[in-house]
């Protein structure tokens, strides 16, 4: 492969050499990016001086991942554009990570270390070797006094004490060094087992009749980008306005590091078809020729489920980066430097989609604790490619060229203010311009960058259902919520200055209304008890009857008083002889289609209250129900 894109880039060289053109490199530098849920558009600009005649102008290492059509050039200058072509240079590798060369100095001098480490080791054997050759002078002469004997031995035992201490200190430190090494060649292994990556040019055709200085701006979209909207929920009480913190969390793994650049976040994807779609004739058949696809429709999940898991390589090695979404939502994360991912998924997702650079895209359906194993992709970046963009006015030939004479800033105008971000709508989309500058390395590490914060008012209402669960859950319910441009996403829930879980804003909604679920509150205790003396089953006049009765106790142990709407059930009978009647519902509101029984209570500061449910059912005496 490599020694065809050689040839193909000497012709290439060849061809515009015959043409008559020079060439010279245009340097650029990544001033802004924006970043789509996934996929970035990248802005550089940079200047170079263009002589008379012909140039060829090429922009060296950028992304692999560039996506050709989406090229655009823009210049200011008295010169004309000819052409604009894309070409994969295989002979020109990016710079991989920094950190490797670090790493590999730290390798290096550790080693060295453990060298010293088993030299001084070697220089102790050497001195017990020379003490056990002279432990035996008290054989070697008849003359040597008891004395000079005695001295010797605990001269033997003194040093010999000393050499072992110094063999246990040294063989301590070389295995914690060697432990160590054994670390960084992991995590070398990692970073070099990277695939090989060449580096993505662009090739600009110029044509000048005088020497001229020109100054360029190319922008053009890259895969193997993206953010994932994230929420911090905060309410201090439940007098007080809804906190709602507004994050992306930003990943890249494009093989160039964004440095210092300007980053705005949009809700848009343009690699999403825009096209309408078309309504086909539906053709109604005998059922015998009619087939549907199976459906998730009867099945109860709940409302909002976690998915935890770590995803490897075939060799059983962690993957970091690796980009985890929710099938059909804007919900995801990244995983973090041991492969671990964490998500929160919303009712109507059960599908995740697993997605990393050389890695086989993996789809599976979520459980609570997964490992995830992806297989390497086979296919390969294509090989050397040239193409021509931009119409008919990028034809090569003067008559065809463009001049270009004044040019549109890409940065942006932002104005002076306090906040952090400015949120921008367009037509179709909403950005989130970031005034900060920040740098991002292409090594799929996640940042988390604060955009907006809002204050929103809420009205917040308790809800029970102590016949599934004796905890009592906060809700808070915003209205006017669309204003504020939000996606579906995972929050993080925080309740009178603690972090009380997860939950998902499902900002999908068509609703006014936007609920959302704070959890649960343990300051209103609730107890629901079966009442033995109303729960009973007898024969009468040939009919079966049971009665049942319930007492659920609230009490309000907050220092507020809180609206709370508890909830409980009849059954309902789907039987002409089978009739359920209630006879105590402590004023609550009976739906006589569902079953459900409401209670809206307003309890105060530790007051406690009790509702009653009782009811009984009538059926045929040779037939039995099943009761709570």
């Amino acid at each position: 492969m490599k020694t065809t894109a050689t040839i193909l880039l000497v012709l290439a060289f060849a061809n515009s050499i015959s043409q008559g053109f020079k060439e010279k490199e245009l340097k650029t530098t990544i001033t802004e990016v924006t970043v789509f849920l996934n996929s970035a558009q990248i802005f550089e600009t940079g200047s170079v001086p263009v002589p008379t005649g012909r140039t060829m102008l090429r922009v060296k290492n950028l992304s692999p991942y560039l996506d050709e059509k989406s090229i655009q050039v823009k210049a200011d200058g008295d010169f004309t554009i000819l052409s604009v072509n894309h070409k994969l240079n295989y002979l020109a590798e990016l710079k991989k990570d920094s950190k490797i060369d670090s790493l590999k100095k730290i390798s290096e001098y550790n080693l060295l270390k453990i060298a010293e480490d088993n030299g001084k080791l070697e220089v102790l054997k050497e001195k017990q070797s020379l003490l056990d050759q002279n432990k035996k002078l008290g054989g070697l002469s008849s003359s040597l006094m008891i004395a000079d004997l005695r001295q010797a031995l605990e001269l033997y035992d003194t040093e010999l004490s000393k050499i072992k201490q110094e063999e246990l200190r040294l063989t301590e430190s070389q295995s914690k060094k060697l432990e160590v090494q054994k670390k960084i060649e992991q995590q070398l292994k990692e970073v070099n087992d990277q695939k090989f990556l060449p580096s993505s040019e662009i090739e600009i055709q110029v044509s000048a009749d005088v020497p001229v200085n020109g100054r360029f701006q190319i922008t053009y979209l890259t895969t193997n980008a993206g953010w994932f909207p994230k929420y911090d929920v905060r309410v201090k009480n439940i007098n007080s306005p809804l906190e709602l913190t507004y994050k992306a969390e930003v990943y890249q793994n494009t093989g160039v590091d964004w440095k210092n650049v300007k980053l705005r976040f949009s809700n848009g994807d343009p690699r999403q078809s825009g096209v309408i779609p078309e309504l086909q004739t539906w053709n109604l058949s005998y059922a015998r020729y009619t087939s549907f696809e199976k459906t998730m429709y009867g099945v109860s999940v709940s409302s909002v489920k976690n998915s935890r898991g770590k995803v490897v390589d075939e060799n059983g090695d962690p993957l970091p980066g690796v980009n985890v979404i929710a099938k059909g939502t804007t919900i995801g994360t990244v995983t973090d430097a041991g492969g671990n991912y964490d998500i929160t998924l919303p009712n109507d997702a059960s599908q995740l989609v697993f997605s990393f650079i050389g890695m086989q895209t993996a789809e599976m359906t979520a459980g609570s604790e997964m490992i995830v194993k992806l297989k390497s992709d086979v296919a390969q970046l294509s090989e050397v490619t040239v193409a021509g963009f931009g119409g008919s006015d990028f034809l090569s030939g003067s008559a065809q060229g463009v001049r270009i004479r004044g040019m549109s800033s890409i940065k942006s105008n932002y104005a002076t203010r306090p906040v952090m971000t400015t949120l921008i709508e367009n037509q179709t989309t909403v950005e989130f311009a970031v005034e900060i500058p920040y740098t991002l390395k292409s090594n799929g590490e996640k940042l988390m960058v604060e955009l907006k914060k809002y204050n929103i008012e809420a009205n917040y209402q308790y809800y029970a259902i102590p016949k599934l669960d004796k905890d009592a859950f906060l809700v808070a319910h915003m209205t006017n919520w669309d204003q504020y441009n939000l996606l579906e996403a995972e929050a993080n829930l925080y309740f009178e200055d603690a972090f009380i879980g997860r939950t998902i804003l499902e900002a999908r909604s068509l609703k006014d209304t936007l609920t959302l679920s704070l959890g649960r509150d343990k300051n209103i205790v609730i107890g629901r008890t079966k009442i033995e003396q109303f729960s009973k089953r007898k024969m009468m006049a040939g009919n079966g009857h049971e009665t049942r009765g319930f007492k659920t106790i609230v009490r309000n142990k907050k220092s507020q008083p809180i609206k709370l709407t508890v909830f409980d059930q009849l059954p309902v009978s789907i039987m002409n002889d089978i009739n359920v009647t209630p006879t105590e519902l402590s004023n609550g509101t009976l739906d006589d289609k569902t079953g459900k029984v409401v209670w809206e209570l307003h309890l105060e500061p530790q007051q406690q209250t009790e509702l009653l449910l009782q009811y009984e059912v009538k059926y045929p005496k040779k037939e039995r129900v099943l009761l709570e």
